[in-house]
């Protein structure tokens, strides 16, 4: 009796062990929702495994569910050529073959009535799109009608970019002509930048509601504490720190092959190619490359931490911003191999400086047991059960803990969650806020979660919070949604500014 009642997992839920099952996030956009409802409801009808009608309610439930599910031995038995270990029904396939290609041509054809209908989508499913990402969809659209022929024979293997990987709001080919308003603001900063002595107070000022494209990487290394607010001495300080960067590269980079740096830059070198997978840029192999040589310095020099997964994303943002200073066109499709020998070797120097200046500021977030990011999500639990009771009891309530989804929160700055082109504008923010990296930060994450508390209230089960939180959709999100956020987190700051003060100790 007791083996009956311990059936193995997959043969409940007749799902293969060591199948790949697919993640969806900010950087990698799920499926149509509609789409995947009705293929379940489709395959429960032919399905000949019974399955189990009652959820997860909580982890432990979770846990008691997949305790079994690689057992040894499970599959010893099983016939997987029978009918419930069948992927696709052939009617279900063509049923959903055909519903794809009509709402395919539904979206072209009658773009009106695709939106309309969109609107009489349950609200549980329904996708919302930003006016930056309208603003998006237009620019891009124009510029292809305009430019096809030219593209077409310019770059005949020119990739299509989804929304999602877009590093701008506005390509720079399509953008519109700048408001009166933008135009005061980059005259201003070019006044602020121009000036024998910056006046950093002034300029993290007109930074804290983003800089304009053009002047963003002097500001960046300006605020990060990269260059002097003396005009004069920047060239020279520029010379020097670049010169005493390829000088680390000569002394250390050759010891990578040595047997105790092995294992630092085998996991540097595995993890830079899922480095941000859906951009060109960062698949080019200069570009990791040069990603690897920043990396195993910065572990080389800081022992105390070393390497750790999660900092390649850091990188990334400082890369996009110097490279955009030597490029006009879209830098996710730029070729970097058309750049000099020497405004790489600046680029790359520029943004291992950057780098290492924003990790001073967290390191206690990759150092052994990671004490940091522990005091942080535990700050962001106290602070949430202030501002919202009601979510925070209700994660306690089907025992969701806030390390299961706001550790990488911290650990990658919400990069994972967040379309790139969002982390530059929210950068710029952090880095005219004191200790916006690491105490400001905080502040945005409970705002980014309290954001989705309608979700997180109807989500009545363990697995699906975890799902929500880890997946959530900002894939059409802008400096309109960014600008709302940074706004909300500046409430908060001065609202509950005492919530976080034990993790400050």
């Amino acid at each position: 009796m007791a083996a009956e009642n311990s059936k193995q997992f997959w043969k409940r839920s007749a799902k293969l062990p060591g199948s790949i099952q697919p993640v969806y996030g900010a950087q990698h956009p799920p499926l149509d929702p509609r789409l995947t409802k009705n293929f379940i409801k489709e395959r429960s009808k032919v399905s000949a495994v019974p399955l189990k009608n009652k959820k997860a309610s909580s982890f432990h439930e979770f846990a008691r569910n997949t305790s079994d599910a690689w057992d040894v031995g499970d599959d010893e038995e099983e016939d997987f050529s029978s009918p419930p270990f069948q992927t696709l029904n052939s009617k279900v396939a063509l049923a959903t073959a055909a519903q794809v290609l009509e709402n395919h041509s539904k979206l072209r054809g009658k773009p009106e009535r695709a939106q309309s209908a969109a609107f009489d989508t349950p609200a549980s499913y329904q996708v919302i799109k930003s006016s930056s990402d309208a603003q998006l969809s237009r620019n891009a659209s124009d510029t292809c009608l305009r430019n096809a022929l030219h593209k077409q024979q310019s770059l005949p293997l020119r990739p299509v970019i989804p929304l999602v990987a877009r590093i701008s709001d506005q390509n720079a080919s399509g953008a519109p002509p700048m408001t009166v308003r933008e135009k005061t603001r980059l005259e201003k900063f070019r006044q602020l930048l121009s000036s024998h002595s910056t006046d950093l107070d002034e300029l993290r000022k007109c930074s804290w509601p983003g800089v304009p494209r053009e002047v963003r990487p002097v500001t960046w290394r300006l605020l990060s504490g990269y260059l002097p607010a003396n005009a004069e001495r920047r060239t020279p300080t520029l010379q020097r720190k670049r010169e005493e960067y390829f000088g680390f590269i000569e002394q250390y980079y050759d010891s990578r092959n040595e047997e105790h740096h092995q294992d630092t830059y085998r996991q540097i070198h595995i993890d830079i190619p899922r480095t941000n997978p859906l951009i060109p840029l960062f698949q080019q192999p200069l570009v990791q490359e040069i990603f690897e040589r920043i990396l195993f310095i910065w572990a080389i020099r800081h022992p105390a931490s070393g390497y750790v997964q999660g900092i390649n994303d850091l990188v990334t943002p400082f890369f996009v911003v110097f490279l955009s200073e030597y490029v006009e066109e879209d830098v996710e499709n730029f070729d970097v191999t058309n750049l000099s020998q020497d405004v790489l070797r600046s680029i790359e120097a520029d943004s291992f400086w950057c780098m290492s200046k924003l990790l001073d500021g967290i390191q206690d977030n990759y150092t052994f047991a990671q004490p940091g990011i522990q005091k942080k999500v535990k700050a962001l639990e106290e602070l949430v059960s202030r501002i919202d009771e009601q979510v925070h009891s209700h994660f306690r309530r089907y025992e969701v803990e806030y390390l299961q989804f706001a550790f990488r929160w911290m650990n990658n700055l919400l990069m994972r969650e967040l379309p790139l082109r969002c982390t530059i504008r929210l950068w710029d923010t952090y880095q005219s806020e004191p200790e916006g990296f690491s105490h400001f930060h905080l502040y945005v994450c409970a705002a980014f979660l309290i954001k989705w508390r309608k979700e997180i209230l109807d989500e009545e089960d363990f697995q699906g919070l975890l799902m929500l939180l880890q997946n959530l959709p900002t894939i059409h999100w802008g400096n309109e949604e960014i600008g709302l956020l940074l706004a909300e987190a500046y409430r908060l700051k001065y609202m509950f500014a005492d919530a976080p003060n034990h993790y400050r100790r």
